[in-house]
């Protein structure tokens, strides 16, 4: 399966799911920090399809399922068989009196419901049954345990057995986890049968932690990594003072290092866009890259940076500076 253009696409683990190798993650399009219209959500899904984009990631947790609704109503009257969704459970989402906002927890809607956090067979069941609901679909292809930091026993235990026999019913193609963080991201793979992981901001071109634990492990042992948050939630895409590094403003330390990159990749010809989805996207274990836009013009700007060459004498300048690690690997055909 490719999408528009010839997009490329990489199967996950030994599952039959092939993802777009560049992704649209759902986040922000649920109101993260700022509220988005329907239709401004729709023009950044419509362009995304029209980029070749044709994996879309979204959880409930997005917007209190807004982002979930957002997707489904813009891939209705697509072919169902030329892209693939995935979700996650894990914060159960139950009514709430509606009073206030969610911009405690980061979205901007109104609080009509409220999350628990659930990794129990059944409240697995219940959660898919309703993200099915709001995706309007009758299956989607991957579904991740969310966020099971201070939930590890539980989601060892319950929730990874009850992925496993979704996936033993097809009822999903693919099952994963999906962490800011690599320790238990690594345990999953060594200790599970997973076809993939999603890591978030712990594989960029400012924090190369999962470069030490988990890619090694995944690539040994046939499982694929998605990369969320190759920007780092912004400081990577735009870094200036006040930008935001892991959803908080960027410290004077690291923001000096990404204007350090930035500068680095303007000499050569490149932009600090290109050059951060190029080192996420170029380790065997990663399957593809999401980015989470807000715009038409976000989800364009992404794909042209994505399909854009970056110079070897780029890699090689930032490995001699200490900018990224000796091992770290760089694109084929872009090798310093």
């Amino acid at each position: 399966m490719t999408g528009a253009g010839g997009a490329a696409t990489s199967r996950l683990g030994r599952s039959a799911v092939r993802v777009s190798r560049l992704g649209f993650g759902g986040g922000a399009i649920g109101n993260l920090y700022a509220p988005l219209t329907d239709e401004q959500a729709h023009a950044a899904l419509d362009a995304a399809w029209r980029c070749g984009i044709r994996h879309f990631d979204t959880a409930p947790h997005y917007g209190l399922g807004l982002s979930e609704r957002r997707i489904g109503a813009a891939l209705a009257g697509r072919p169902r068989a030329e892209y693939t969704v995935g979700t996650k459970v894990g914060r159960r989402l139950e009514p709430a009196d509606g009073a206030g906002d969610d911009l405690a927890n980061g979205f901007a809607v109104p609080a009509t419901h409220r999350r628990v956090w659930d990794f129990t067979a059944d409240g697995i069941r219940r959660t898919l049954e309703a993200s099915l609901e709001r995706l309007a679909l009758d299956r989607v292809d991957v579904v991740h345990l969310h966020d099971p930091d201070d939930h590890a026993e539980e989601a060892f235990r319950d929730g990874y057995p009850a992925l496993e026999r979704l996936r033993s019913e097809g009822v999903v193609g693919a099952i994963g986890v999906g962490m800011n963080q690599t320790e238990m991201l690594t345990r999953f793979v060594r200790d599970t049968d997973i076809d993939v992981v999603l890591c978030a901001n712990r594989y960029t071109l400012l924090d190369h932690a999962a470069l030490t634990d988990l890619l090694p492990e995944a690539q040994r042992r046939g499982v694929s990594v998605l990369v969320g948050g190759a920007f780092n939630s912004g400081l990577l895409a735009d870094p200036k003072p006040g930008a935001t590094y892991d959803y908080a403003a960027a410290p004077p330390d690291v923001l000096e290092r990404a204007l350090r990159l930035k500068e680095a990749a303007e000499r050569h010809g490149t932009t600090l866009r290109a050059c951060a989805l190029a080192f996420c996207a170029a380790h065997p274990a990663v399957a593809g890259v999401l980015v989470g836009a807000r715009s038409a013009a976000e989800v364009e700007d992404c794909a042209e940076q994505f399909a854009a060459p970056v110079p070897a004498a780029l890699w090689a300048e930032l490995r001699a500076t200490g900018l990224i690690p000796p091992g770290a690997p760089v694109p084929a055909g872009d090798r310093a």
